[in-house]
């Protein structure tokens, strides 16, 4: 057998193990260290694995995982999720759709926290969904708006995907963060649009609230002061460059522990769960990062990525063909495969050629992580989609699969516009030199 078809039986081994249900982080460590042991030999193979695990758990640039995500988890603690919501609704509210709109302005804002799409869905639905049920609104519009919005704790920063993109493509973190904060902004105002333009044409979808006077708007905005202040601090000090991603993490934990303290909301018992998830996750991640270089080192080796580059080369399309080649590719296996499985599975392969046609890693990284979010709410797998019928069984699935129709709309597109114009991703980088 050539290298070339056992780097192939390699990745269709992956999908079956994948496809049955086999952990990640398992799956890439069988195939990847499988696949060494008959390229090179099975001690080889097991010291090669060693080395790869030393170099990944040294990294210092790996230590801004756990402190994110303790971060998100003390924020959390301190009521971060309420005060985002609240204080968007309190702001448009009485507009149509008004707690749609602010479901999305929540989940951006606590995205800006928690890093990640589930616990981004997950706390801020605890939130939202009961008021829009009250008010009255369409469980397909409140579900859906809810599932879409989710994802964009995968996107702005701090973004666990981006960390491990930045991690396995050797990029800056620093600047995939800073990169990722315009397209996260413009893909809150595509799902924003979309509600507003639901709700205009039929305003039952979404009923109108009472109007909140000024001083309840100022009382909101109050309480969301000091977690607000820290996203701030954390994001634009990354930005323009006061912090490296390490320290800002570091200085978001600190910042998230005294909200905790002042708010008094922090005890020993929250503060240990909080730990104690934290070291959970990041443990997971820190697995799935070790094997997928494992993987990527095993692939490297077979030259079967450079053979799917040559294949996708020789299509003659041009950069702009590649990359739409890549996106359809990127979308159906969306499809399939959890968020972190594909980018493992498709940086190896992916990067080389992208790399090659001059097409900048920062922004390709972008493109990847916000083609990913869109597996977050399409079926079968739709992570989001399960994660808000668990918070409303009497919700339909198909309801809830309904609702997101729209948003996966405004998803392609923003896609589309991300790929038309470059300089949304790649412009605050190069502004700020980050």
């Amino acid at each position: 057998m050539t290298p070339e078809a056992l780097g192939l039986l390699g990745v269709v081994l992956l999908l079956v193990l994948l496809a049955a249900g086999v952990r990640i982080a398992v799956a890439l460590g069988v195939v990847g260290i499988g696949g060494l042991a008959v390229l090179i030999s099975p001690e080889a193979a097991l010291i090669k694995s060693g080395v790869v695990a030393f170099e990944v758990v040294s990294k210092y640039e790996l230590g801004v995982l756990p402190l994110f995500l303790l971060m998100a988890h003390l924020a959390f603690s301190a009521g971060a999720s309420r005060d985002f919501f609240d204080a968007a609704a309190k702001f448009v509210g009485h507009r149509p759709g008004g707690l749609a709109l602010a479901s999305i302005a929540g989940c951006a804002g606590f995205g800006a926290i928690s890093g990640s799409s589930l616990a981004t869905v997950a706390t801020i639905g605890l939130v939202a969904l009961p008021e829009m049920r009250r008010a009255g609104y369409s469980p397909a519009l409140a579900t859906g708006a809810l599932a879409a919005g989710g994802t964009l704790g995968v996107l702005i920063p701090p973004s666990a995907a981006l960390i491990v993109f930045g991690i396995l493509a050797e990029q800056s973190i620093g600047r995939l963060f800073t990169a990722a904060i315009i397209p996260g902004l413009t893909q809150a105002l595509f799902y924003m649009a979309v509600i507003y333009l639901l709700c205009k044409w039929r305003p039952a979808l979404g009923p109108v609230s009472p109007r909140a006077g000024w001083r309840e708007r100022f009382a909101a905005i109050r309480r969301l002061a000091d977690v607000g202040l820290l996203v701030i601090l954390v994001i634009g000090g990354i930005a323009v460059g006061w912090f490296s991603p390490t320290e800002a993490a570091a200085v978001g934990t600190v910042g998230a522990l005294g909200i905790g303290l002042w708010r008094r909301r922090l005890d020993w018992a929250t503060l240990k769960k909080a730990m104690r998830e934290t070291l959970e996750t990041s443990g997971m991640i820190y697995a799935i990062v070790i094997a997928a270089i494992v993987f990527s080192t095993f692939i490297a080796a077979t030259g079967f990525g450079e053979r799917v580059a040559g294949l996708i080369e020789s299509l003659d399309a041009g950069p702009l063909g590649v990359i739409l080649v890549l996106v359809v590719l990127l979308l159906v296996l969306g499809m399939f495969l959890d968020g972190l499985a594909m980018m493992t599975l498709t940086i190896p392969i992916f990067l080389p050629l992208v790399q090659e046609m001059g097409i900048d890693p920062i922004w390709f990284g972008i493109l990847m992580v916000r083609t990913m979010e869109i597996g977050f709410v399409h079926p079968p797998v739709g992570m989001n989609v399960y994660v808000v019928h668990s918070l409303a069984r009497d919700i339909p699935l198909m309801s809830v699969f309904k609702g997101i129709v729209p948003f996966l709309v405004a998803d392609l597109a923003h896609v589309a516009l991300l790929i038309a114009v470059p300089g949304l991703a790649l412009f605050l980088p190069e502004l700020l030199g980050a």
